[in-house]
């Protein structure tokens, strides 16, 4: 039974304070509910930075389109000539059989430098360091005139009697020199290329192929260059564009490559910057090209090594366009 004082004790407990409803979201937005708005900071100085460059690439275009010393109603009525068409098809045929050749050379050379055999070191160093010592013209007039110093080429027995002989005049023509000198001069730089990629490999690897039995050849083929192209294909693809712009070289060998058709024509028009012009905006479109297909090949190899591959040009348009349409949509329901 409780008493007076219990009583008189439990009057003075406080009531316990209903339980509080938290605000939803369909209560609307209130003072006390809103969470602080985060802004982001500004980079006044990046700001500024782009205006600048933005200002400086209108004038540089401005003066490029308004000059009519460039006569672009020139440029486009020669871009589609035959005769430019026709050299650019040779420059393009040029650099194929450059860069196939280059590296079908090249490679065994990088594997004769990385032999136990110092012979073939020898002569694998001893090629690259003469091509990649002379100049490129130098290297081309030398073949051009090579029937001074061997008129005749011959078949036969070694230091012995020749079956068959052929003029060197006969053989060797301007394209064919071309050929010779740019594939020489390309084969010494992709040997160091393909050296510098397989060295690029973990010796672990080689080292799991012999443990299992397979054969150098099949390792190198197989296991080593598959991941060595991680490394080859940057280089390579640079190669690929100095050698579409190296073969403009040729033309003082009178191969009707894409710049000699274009001097051609303004040796007998004396319109030479618009038909340089001409030149110049295939070569950056054709650049262009091999630049996007150099960035997918590379993608390609690149499966093993990165677990995201790099998002292609197609993709980060697709996910900035979503990013606006989320923005949008935020503003929108903020509006209402």
């Amino acid at each position: 039974m409780a008493s007076p004082s219990d009583v008189h004790a439990l009057s003075r407990v406080p009531a316990a304070a209903p339980p509080t409803r938290r605000p939803s979201p369909s209560d609307g937005p209130g003072p006390e509910t809103d969470l602080p708005r985060i802004v982001p900071r500004r980079h006044i100085g990046r700001l500024v930075t782009a205006a600048f460059a933005l200002l400086l690439f209108a004038m540089a275009v401005h003066s490029v389109v308004r000059n009519r010393a460039f006569q672009w109603d020139v440029v486009g009525r020669y871009f589609t000539t035959a005769a430019v068409l026709d050299g650019l098809l040779l420059t393009l045929w040029l650099t194929a059989v450059v860069m196939v050749l280059g590296f079908l050379l090249g490679t065994p050379l990088a594997v004769m430098r990385l032999s136990a055999n110092p012979v073939l070191q020898a002569l694998s160093w001893g090629f690259v360091w003469i091509f990649r010592s002379t100049p490129l013209l130098v290297q081309l007039l030398f073949w051009f005139n090579i029937g001074a110093l061997y008129p005749t080429l011959g078949l036969g027995i070694p230091f012995g009697p020749e079956f068959v002989t052929v003029r060197t005049v006969n053989l060797l023509g301007p394209t064919l020199t071309a050929v010779i000198g740019l594939t020489l001069h390309e084969a010494a730089y992709a040997a160091e290329v393909v050296r510098g990629g397989i060295l690029s490999v973990d010796a672990g690897q080689t080292e799991a192929a012999q443990a299992l039995g397979i054969g150098r050849l099949r390792t190198l083929r197989r296991i080593v260059i598959p991941q060595a192209m991680r490394s080859i294909v940057p280089t390579a693809g640079n190669m690929l564009i100095g050698t579409l712009k190296g073969t403009s070289i040729v033309s003082v060998l009178a191969v009707h490559d894409l710049l000699y058709s274009v001097q051609l024509v303004y040796n007998q028009t004396y319109q030479v910057i618009p038909l340089l012009m001409v030149a110049t905006l295939w070569y950056v479109a054709v650049t262009t090209v091999l630049g996007a297909g150099q960035f997918y090949v590379e993608r390609h190899y690149a499966r093993g090594s990165a677990r995201a591959l790099p998002p292609t040009p197609l993709q980060r348009l697709r996910l900035r366009t979503a990013r606006l349409r989320g923005r949008s949509g935020k503003a929108t329901g903020r509006g209402r």
